[in-house]
């Protein structure tokens, strides 16, 4: 068996990529895997270091203005596009791939709209509650369309209806057990506050976090573990400094978090964005959570995502525009004091998770090379 993967551009993207394709590898040793991205973004990175073979279209968004420059750039993009279809058609001939797996980004719709022109078999799989224009746009042309949340479906023109499969999670996160993960970080019964705005960080969730952080920094009432982000951990520290002089020992301020299947189970309370798979993490770990979603991205998507564990009475939700300390500081304290609503919630979260997204992917896979 052959599949081919096409997305990129976040790593939202490429992540679901990964993590179906080394489920299939773990159960059919011998397939072939191979990828088609863009040379400059992150997938030209991950894919190759993942060990798979990876291929390159060139291709670009449209931007959404009609000044001169993005006009400019708008009919680079429609010259690209061709360019890209042409090349897709190349490749699809020359790698002969049993079935191509979108997974979201503009590069996915140049090779899926060719390979299902040329007869092969195609699937995609949206990660948000919110489809991205290229997923919309390919949803009436592709064999099996596989949703990570079912809000998804009603934005969609569909030929078949679709799949529910979740978003593949770690195995970590599957197998994490919280009582190991606390003795692991020295925790007692308090309860555990983890936060983070992503890789780079979120200059408004820092800022925010921050006057937390100086509310509760002596009172021993919590734990906090905070990940400022690359950019912006020196001036998060420089402030917590400022604000705080010394922090508590219950209190951790890192750069990144590279034990996160530890820090999510451990945790009571996490405040975060509200990307697809982070909320997928959440669900599956049974956590309580406040949600800032990231205003900064396509179609307010992760908005969308957010409403979806808000819905179900699983997190709480405060929009970037809306968000200050004193306002974070309330809702911290409405939960955690309160033990039976954070567990409700926890609970609500590990309703909506789906902790079996890689064998349902991996089914309708085996399903459409039986067709093929």
């Amino acid at each position: 068996m052959h599949i081919l993967f096409a997305g990129g551009g976040t790593a939202g993207h490429i992540n679901p990529a990964l993590a179906i394709a080394g489920y299939i590898k773990s159960q059919e040793p011998d397939t072939k895997i191979s990828y088609i991205g863009t040379e400059r973004n992150l997938e030209s990175r991950l894919v190759p270091a993942a060990g798979y073979d990876f291929y390159t279209i060139d291709v670009s968004g449209f931007v959404r203005s009609f000044s001169p420059s993005a006009i400019a750039k708008n009919v680079s993009t429609v010259i690209k596009a061709v360019k890209a279809s042409s090349r897709a058609k190349k490749l699809l001939k020359e790698l002969k791939p049993d079935i191509v797996i979108g997974t979201g980004g503009y590069v996915s719709g140049p090779v899926l709209r060719t390979a299902a022109k040329l007869g092969i078999k195609t699937a995609i799989h949206e990660q948000n509650a919110f489809p991205g224009l290229t997923t919309k746009a390919l949803a009436p042309d592709v064999d099996r369309i596989m949703l990570a949340m079912p809000e998804a479906r009603k934005f969609m023109k569909l030929k078949t209806e679709p799949d529910n499969v979740g978003n593949p999670v770690r195995r970590e996160l599957l197998l994490a057990d919280r009582e190991a993960a606390r003795k692991k970080l020295g925790l007692d019964s308090r309860p555990l506050i983890l936060s983070f705005g992503g890789s780079l960080g979120a200059k408004p969730i820092n800022e925010a976090v921050a006057g937390l952080i100086k509310y509760h920094n002596n009172s021993g009432k919590y734990y906090h573990i905070h990940a400022a982000g690359r950019t912006g951990y020196p001036d998060m520290k420089a402030e917590l400094e400022r604000k705080c002089g010394v922090l508590a020992d219950e209190i951790k301020l890192r750069e990144y978090i590279d034990d996160m299947d530890v820090c999510m189970a451990a945790a009571d309370l996490v405040i975060c964005r509200a990307g697809a798979i982070t909320l997928s993490e959440l669900s599956v770990c049974g956590k309580a959570s406040i949600l800032i979603p990231s205003p900064y991205v396509a179609e307010n998507h992760q908005y969308h995502n957010a409403m979806t564990l808000k819905n179900r009475g699983a997190a709480l939700v405060i929009e970037e525009k809306d968000l200050t300390e004193e306002r974070l500081i309330k809702s911290v304290e409405e939960l955690l004091s309160d033990p039976e609503t954070a567990s409700r919630m926890g609970k609500n979260a590990k309703e909506a998770a789906i902790v079996d997204s890689n064998e349902r992917i991996y089914k309708i896979i085996k399903e459409l090379y039986a067709q093929k």
